[in-house]
């Protein structure tokens, strides 16, 4: 799907959920940084680079509604940033989360919960807004769930992590009362994973890696049977949709072994039982299934 062709943000029905794609603009990265080890010839053609080799990746969380229950999954970027900042990644439309739920209806103070896959600051930085008494949490009624370790490193992150994390973005959040750490347990899913349901028929998979605690969220059930019982917002265990080759591993990982063993497994399984795929950097794309022709992956994006 090329960057012009119309981008299908939903409605999508999930197991009697509700998933629309929201939209908190988009920034770009170095592109070498975001492929990793992948040959520059491979990559250039599927992600063309700008001059100065940075690529485009979308800042894209998903609105997920069933009965009461009002969620937004991932927290964008945010429009906290200084002039030098922004220049540096390339920020365009960061903090329009807020009207981008009001597209689907829904105001800030609707929205019930808030599930987050880690805490790196282009996943969370829209979750804080500047209020008249300074900094302000964009959804003054929600429950704010993140793996325990993501909160940790945020909160007080060591030299290797801190240029990927920002203590401010969840500070505001912990002095409102409204951060939780979320309480996992086992999974029989796969040796070292852990799972939290912070939403009923919401699951967070802690799986590390890219980050420490960086997770999948599905929406429905991950053991039904058939395409459309469950969706994956994917995070950035597979950021786009030109990921899905398990050695496609960012340079950002932290444990590219454990990396390759949780892509192997989840893209796999995601194949295997047709969940819809939910990703977040991807600007082209942001509903897809995971497909597999042999040993390689493939994606089938939604219409």
């Amino acid at each position: 799907m090329s960057a012009s062709a119309p981008l299908f943000t939903g409605p999508v029905a999930v197991d009697g959920w509700t998933v629309h794609a929201l939209c908190d603009g988009e920034f770009r990265l170095d592109g070498g940084a975001m492929w990793g080890v992948v040959p520059a010839n491979l990559w250039r053609a599927m992600t063309p680079p700008a001059q100065d080799n940075t690529i485009r990746m979308a800042l894209r969380p998903f609105l997920a509604r069933r009965g009461d229950r009002v969620v937004v999954i991932e927290g964008g970027v945010g429009a906290r940033w200084s002039d030098k900042l922004r220049r540096m990644y390339q920020i365009e439309g960061g903090g329009g989360l807020a009207t981008s739920l009001a597209a689907c209806g829904v105001a800030t103070e609707d929205v019930t919960d808030v599930v987050l896959s880690h805490c790196h600051w282009d996943h969370i930085g829209a979750l804080v807004i500047d209020g008249e008494r300074g900094p302000t949490p964009l959804f003054p009624r929600a429950r704010h769930f993140a793996p325990e370790i993501e909160i940790q490193r945020c909160l007080a992150p060591d030299h290797v992590r801190k240029g990927s994390y920002r203590p401010e973005d969840l500070e505001p959040l912990r002095a409102a009362g409204l951060l939780h750490a979320l309480e996992t347990t086992p999974s029989t899913r796969g040796t070292g994973e852990r799972v939290a349901e912070p939403v009923p028929g919401i699951t967070v998979h802690v799986l590390g890696g890219h980050s420490d605690g960086v997770s999948t969220i599905a929406v429905g059930d991950l053991s039904a049977p058939g395409p459309g019982n469950a969706a994956v917002f994917w995070s950035d265990v597979v950021p786009t949709t030109h990921h899905v080759q398990p050695p496609y591993i960012m340079a950002y990982d932290i444990d590219v072994v454990r990396s390759f063993d949780v892509r192997s497994r989840w893209l796999d399984e995601a194949a295997r039982k047709g969940w819809i795929g939910l990703f977040y950097h991807d600007p082209d794309i942001a509903f897809a299934r995971v497909t597999r022709d042999g040993r390689r992956f493939g994606v089938q994006p939604l219409a």
